[in-house]
């Protein structure tokens, strides 16, 4: 029998009551910290009562007190939520429904939080059993569109079966598509280029989806015209940071995947974590892991960051007067190439990541970090930049064939503002001389492809020239056997098409390099609009 005064529990009972009052309000009030706080004490003191079932004579005093304990950590978790505090929630979620398995609110919650944590299947099932309650009746059409979500999300996880299409046709109309994490056939190895890298588990065709991932963090800013001041910059990038560690700190396993980031040192000793890790159905390690080391997250932030602006990326949105900057995951295993088969999507805070080249199973996949369509030497300048030290067959091959007196002299030239055609046509000569055939020739042509475009382009160099030189044809077929699908051949195949005509043989050629540059992402119609875009660039 317990001794505690009637009164002091009449006392209890009655601060309880006040508390979950004072928790209610702040949950509608949305003032979510304060909420927590409040619920975490209710809960508290719901749970020591509860463990003193003895003293509770009355079973519907214990089944409203289980109750009311149910309905908090529910409540709990859909603020944690509310401040992206997924994995508390989901906690939170699993305890209610220990007390309450099919607790309404409880599995809508768990569904909602599961679907944020890209776990489509487990969010699905939540969704599923809540619609056989009563309660679902008046939240069916909600219910149908979770449902429908999750379906969807689970379909493109799967399959990679990714169709923009509506929204690129509307002219990128409303807000962005939000996607499903999706990795393809691919795993981390020891690279022969750097450190580890991303490789192709079996053959991947051109334009075929490899990743579709969102940012740990994104920072934007509007250009409005004009480059970023340097201070713009070290606020944009102090926001990014900021995000970064929020993110970090709110999610152990998100800080465990970016610690397992380079840093810039140390690259050939670093572990090669198994692709499984990156997966989101990959459950969580919630032990509490190591404060965040600051100057080691400074080291990765600035060797993995990406920008939206890079040579190998696309943007696909109404907003293209913004420069972003984040932070993606897997891609940040992606290294450089002098000849990249690899080209990434930004949709919003979404990155996907297509081949642009077939690639064979056991492949490295690549970006080009820096422009592929410059000469050697401006290839070897941004190389400092970003502290890589090339030693691809394309620098190699060139390091010897920049060296010769004549390259020299056509470099000179065009410094010097020789005819553009003269140039091409000096080169394609050499070429012949040396006897430099297939990719090795293609390698050059990719170098000097400033030349070889303002050629093409100047009829004056053309109506001079364009019987002594190749056609643009068979020079950009060349350069993509090298460099993959480039916005920049497009451009000018499209410019050519537009001008000349070339009925249906070349409009295949040019949906085929779209596929390369902007992916398998659209259907044919669609392509046309994103065709028309790189017209307009």
């Amino acid at each position: 029998m317990d001794t505690k005064p009637q009164q002091e529990m009449a006392e209890e009972e009655e601060f309880m009551q006040q508390l979950r009052s004072k928790a209610t309000e702040l949950f509608i009030r949305e003032e979510w910290k304060d909420s927590i706080d409040a619920y975490s004490q209710f809960i508290t003191l719901c749970t020591h009562q509860i463990s003193r079932t003895h003293i509770h004579t009355d079973p519907n005093h214990l089944q409203k007190l289980r109750r009311s304990f149910c309905i908090a950590l529910c409540n709990r978790a859909e603020a944690r939520s509310r401040l992206r505090l997924f994995h508390c929630a989901l906690q939170d979620c699993d305890h209610a429904l220990e007390v309450d398995a099919t607790h309404f609110k409880t599995l809508v919650c768990k569904g909602k939080v599961l679907l944020s944590l890209n776990r489509y299947s487990m969010a699905m099932e939540c969704f599923r059993i809540a619609m056989l309650d009563p309660q679902a009746g008046g939240n069916s059409e909600c219910l149908d569109g979770y449902l429908e979500k999750c379906k969807k999300f689970d379909f493109l996880s799967r399959t990679g079966s990714l169709d923009l299409s509506d929204w690129v046709a509307n002219g990128f109309r409303g807000k962005a598509p939000e996607l499903a994490e999706y990795i393809g056939a691919v795993q981390i190895r020891k690279s022969e280029i750097s450190g580890r890298g991303l490789f192709a588990t079996k053959n991947i065709d051109a334009g075929s989806l490899i990743l579709v991932t969102k940012a740990i963090a994104m920072e934007r800013s509007i250009l409005a015209g004009k480059d970023l001041t340097e201070d713009a910059q070290l606020v944009m990038w102090k926001n990014f940071i900021d995000k970064v560690v929020d993110f970090a700190r709110k999610c152990h396993k998100t800080r465990d995947l970016v610690g397992k980031l380079s840093s810039g040192e140390n690259e050939d000793g670093l572990e090669v974590p198994d692709i499984d890790l990156f997966r989101p159905e990959n459950m969580e390690n919630m032990e509490l892991s190591e404060e965040i080391d600051m100057n080691k997250l400074l080291a990765i932030l600035d060797v993995n960051s990406l920008t939206e602006d890079a040579v190998s990326a696309n943007v696909l949105r109404k907003n293209n007067d913004c420069y972003g900057v984040g932070l993606w995951l897997l891609p940040s295993f992606i290294n450089h190439s002098c000849c990249p088969n690899a080209r990434r999507l930004h949709v919003g805070d979404y990155l996907i990541v297509h081949a642009s080249k077939d690639l064979k199973a056991g492949e490295e996949i690549t970006f080009a970090y820096f422009d592929p369509l410059f000469v050697l030497n401006k290839r070897k300048e941004d190389s400092l930049t970003w502290g890589i030290h090339c030693k691809c067959k394309r620098c190699k091959f060139e390091g010897e064939i920049f060296s010769k007196q004549e390259i020299k002299e056509i470099e000179i030239g065009l410094e010097r503002g020789m005819d553009v055609g003269g140039v091409v046509y000096k080169l394609e000569e050499q070429m012949k001389r040396w006897k430099v055939r297939g990719k090795e020739k293609a390698y050059l042509r990719a170098s000097f492809w400033s030349a070889y475009s303002e050629a093409y382009k100047s009829d004056r160099s053309m109506k001079r020239w364009g019987r002594r030189i190749p056609a643009l044809d068979a020079v950009v077929d060349s350069i993509i056997d090298v460099v993959g699908g480039d916005h920049r051949l497009l451009k000018i195949l499209m410019e050519e098409l537009k001008k000349n005509g070339g009925g249906l043989v070349k409009m295949e050629k040019a949906f085929k390099l779209a596929r390369e540059v902007y992916g398998k992402v659209v259907k044919k119609q669609a392509m046309r609009t994103l065709l028309e875009l790189c017209i307009g660039d």
